[in-house]
């Protein structure tokens, strides 16, 4: 069994070290009058490399003190606690709020919640902490917001204000950033593009260029590393904040001509050209909550062109305009709505990456059969060897973590702020609860080393079997589904009783109520590690090298 592992471990990392990273994030918005429960409803798939979620305690300071803003805080190579470098600071509040941290930090103790895309911006707009003396990172903003707001309006405000007086400064690379900022009442998609190299605080101008559009409550959304905001109405305060420089910033560069008479369209003059990665997921997403707004390609596998997705001839290439900000979905969205949603491989489609010939197999009788090694997550070696393209699914076998956030307003906050988390990759990983109120986040969701296997480390125990069901996919995900599915189901069917009993401790005494959700979500946790643990096992043992 060590063997086994450490050559595992060995062939595992290596992959990691050689594979770019892409851009990863999906995000689902949903208003409160567009889902099953009538909560507002935020989700973020393949967040940062720090799977790592712990809790934050709320903090006192003293009055003058300053806030360090820090340079690192996705790395999961540091510390639990150690942001990274300090590049500067900000004023520091006299108190702040709990919250949970990761590599993006998602609720606080107030259901604040918070989501994140990466998304593409015009090579002109690029800066690095080289070319520029920006210095506020995305997920330095969300921290700040979640220690000092309850309400998603002020915090949209304040990472606004942050942007512009102390320059957006990209951490992934060269792209631009989209947060969805919610509480229970109402949700705001935030967007930011750089100003490029060269800006200094002294220069007195705006360090970024940002919108903000209020999501309707009877509508969803979607954000696939694309800007999805359109045309701005800068007067209409209740739904719009701008900077200063939202339009000016294009006149300058010839981007735009206000007397053109063609009105200014932000999602078209700020993003580059779209590129398939993201409007195959504004299709998807569309096609399955809203299949009747509009006549969407038809991108589903066809049974008498089984390969016209390979066939550009067949491909249609949709402008983004056909793709609305948001809409009304035509059945509420659930929970399990998202999950399902993030879990997507585009089975059925011509993106499905099991549909490719490559995988076909004689069936002895003459014909041919999808292999049992077909797999959504061909790795780039196996990619290599069977000539096979890639094409970037909603869920990755490179995710790191995600979740579905629940905001709630009829509940305490305690209770009624609840995020389903999974680690690595969502399409093997359970979702489990994390409370508003919870005091403690298990050990085993804040254990992990990129560069050292630890059993108990719930993303490490996920991440083995997602590796291992490349020996025989098609089969060992049915094993994989029928222990996770019945956890996850006995969580979702006892939820509300769950809740209730919360509720009873709570009028007694709030700290009995956190303390009950804490020990049980954390007791969750713990059991996606034994779970994990022994389906490495058993799939070790099922599909050995050593039977035919």
């Amino acid at each position: 069994m060590k063997t086994f592992i450490h050559l595992f471990l060995a062939l595992t990392l290596s992959a990691l070290l050689l594979t770019p990273e892409l851009f990863a994030c999906t995000v689902i918005v949903a208003g409160k009058k567009a889902t099953a429960d009538g909560s507002v409803m935020i989700s973020h798939t393949d967040a940062g490399a720090d799977s790592r979620i712990f809790r934050v305690p709320a903090q006192t300071f003293k009055s003058g003190e300053k806030a360090p803003v820090y340079w690192g805080i996705q790395d999961a190579d540091k510390p639990l606690n150690d942001d990274g470098k300090i590049i500067g600071y900000i004023p520091q509040v006299e108190k702040t709020f709990a919250y949970f941290q990761s590599a993006y930090s998602h609720m606080n103790e107030y259901q604040l919640g918070i989501a994140e895309s990466t998304t593409s911006q015009r090579e002109e707009l690029f800066v690095t902490m080289q070319t520029g003396k920006q210095i506020m990172t995305i997920e330095q903003a969300m921290i700040f917001a979640l220690q000092r707001f309850k309400k998603a309006r002020e915090a949209t405000a304040f990472i606004g204000e942050l942007m512009t007086t102390y320059g957006f400064l990209p951490s992934t690379g060269d792209g631009s950033e989209t947060l969805v900022i919610a509480d229970t009442e109402e949700a705001w998609v935030f967007e930011v593009f750089s100003v490029g190299p060269g800006w200094t605080s002294e220069s007195h101008k705006p360090g970024a260029i940002w919108a903000a559009q209020r999501m309707g409550d009877d509508q969803a959304a979607m954000i696939p590393n694309w800007s999805i905001i359109k045309e701005i109405d800068a007067a209409d305060k209740k739904n719009f904040m701008v900077s200063s420089n939202y339009m000016q910033a294009a006149v300058e560069r010839g981007w735009y001509d206000p007397a053109s008479g063609k009105p200014f369209i932000w999602q078209d003059i700020y993003a580059p050209l779209p590129v398939e990665f993201a409007t195959s997921r504004f299709w998807l997403f569309y096609q399955t909550f809203t299949p009747n707004l509009k006549k969407w390609p038809n991108r589903f596998l066809d049974p008498a062109n089984p390969f016209k997705g390979m066939q550009p001839y067949y491909q249609t290439v949709e402008p983004l305009s056909l793709y609305p900000f948001s809409a009304v979905p035509e059945k509420k969205i659930s929970v399990q709505d998202v999950i399902a949603f993030q879990r997507s491989t585009f089975e059925g489609t011509i993106y499905d990456m099991t549909s490719y010939p490559e995988w076909l197999v004689p069936d002895g009788k003459g014909g041919y059969i999808k292999s049992p090694m077909a797999t959504p997550f061909a790795g780039s070696e196996m990619r290599k060897l069977i000539k096979q393209t890639y094409r970037r699914p909603v869920a990755r076998h490179r995710g790191h973590y995600g979740m579905v956030m629940q905001l709630r307003g009829w509940l305490p906050n305690e209770i009624g702020g609840v995020y389903w988390v999974y680690l690595d990759n969502p399409y093997f990983s359970p979702y489990v609860p994390i409370y508003a109120g919870n005091l403690s986040v298990a050990e085993t969701y804040n254990l992990y080393d990129p560069n050292k296997y630890d059993e108990k480390s719930a993303r490490w125990s996920i991440d083995f079997v997602d590796n291992l069901a490349n020996l025989k996919f098609q089969e060992i995900i049915k094993d994989v589904r029928a222990v996770r599915d019945p956890f996850e189901n006995e969580i979702f069917t006892t939820q509300y009783q769950r809740e209730l009993e919360a509720q009873n401790l709570y009028k007694k005494s709030p700290k009995e109520a956190q303390e009950y959700l804490t020990s049980y979500t954390n007791g969750l946790m713990n059991k996606v590690t034994e779970m994990y643990l022994g389906l490495r096992n058993t799939i070790i043992t099922k599909y050995t090298n050593n039977q035919e």
